[in-house]
């Protein structure tokens, strides 16, 4: 049977989500894991790609297995025990035979951090940058994006995707303690897409880039026209939804 996993990580500890040689992953860790607790090697396969030092606070995997039903009903508490603080297993649930955790997901939503000023609380978990901003430039200019469709220019160069095209839903930077935060939701990312587009917003809330000129950037589909791409470790993926239909209710 398929079942879902839901987890959270953070992702200071790890070089990203995908399996590497010589290097630990959210992936392998979460294999390990499972094939250790169920005695029979499993494979997962993630909702997406986050890099090294990215966060999530929902990341969603899929994996095959025969689970006995003794097992079953602890298997969260069993590897939540197995597994490190850095990475914790939320919930377990079955799925159609054909349910993808890539594929099938609809919606995605990623946050990025920012403090204003030093806090040792929040080392490796949000972006310092002391420089005033422009909160509703960046947002004027955060609105202009959802009118595009076409991202190239936010995209990781010599990316092997088959378009750069994807429906940013909303897009908005918000007040909080000490900072901002900045939430998007889309169908779909590209790489480093997220990060390329907060630098490039950034440049908008300290006046080196205005907002029509983030218009100019878009059409451009040039990388070296958007902004700097902000460090990993103040990025969290967020949220991922899917429909209804995949999850098998009972069991």
């Amino acid at each position: 049977m398929r079942y879902f996993i839901s987890l959270a990580y953070n992702g200071t500890p790890f070089h990203g989500w995908q399996c590497q040689p010589n290097a630990i992953s959210v992936q392998e860790v979460l294999e390990d894991a499972l094939s250790t607790v169920l005695r029979t090697p499993i494979k997962v396969t993630g909702a997406g790609r986050t890099d090294t030092g990215v966060h999530a606070k929902l990341m969603i995997a899929h994996f095959d297995a025969s689970i006995p039903e003794d097992i079953y009903g602890n298997l969260v508490y069993l590897l939540n025990q197995f597994l490190k603080t850095d990475l914790v297993i939320h919930s377990i649930s079955p799925v159609k035979e054909d349910a993808h955790a890539r594929f099938d997901a609809q919606i995605r939503t990623y946050e990025y951090h920012i403090d204003l000023e030093k806090n040792p609380f929040s080392k490796g978990l949000a972006y310092l940058f002391r420089d005033a901003l422009d909160l509703d430039k960046m947002n004027e200019a955060a609105q202009l994006m959802q009118t595009f469709k076409d991202f190239e220019a936010f995209s990781k160069t010599h990316t092997d995707v088959k378009t750069f095209f994807c429906d940013i839903s909303n897009a908005e930077w918000t007040k909080k303690e000490g900072g901002y935060v900045f939430k998007i939701t889309a169908n779909r990312f590209l790489r480093n897409m997220v990060r390329a587009i907060v630098g490039t917003l950034l440049d908008v809330g300290t006046n080196k880039t205005t907002v029509e000129q983030v218009g100019e950037i878009i059409k451009s589909k040039q990388r070296s026209n958007a902004g700097f791409s902000v460090p990993a470790h103040g990025l969290y993926l967020t949220d991922i939804q899917y429909p209804d239909n995949i999850y098998i209710i009972n069991g």
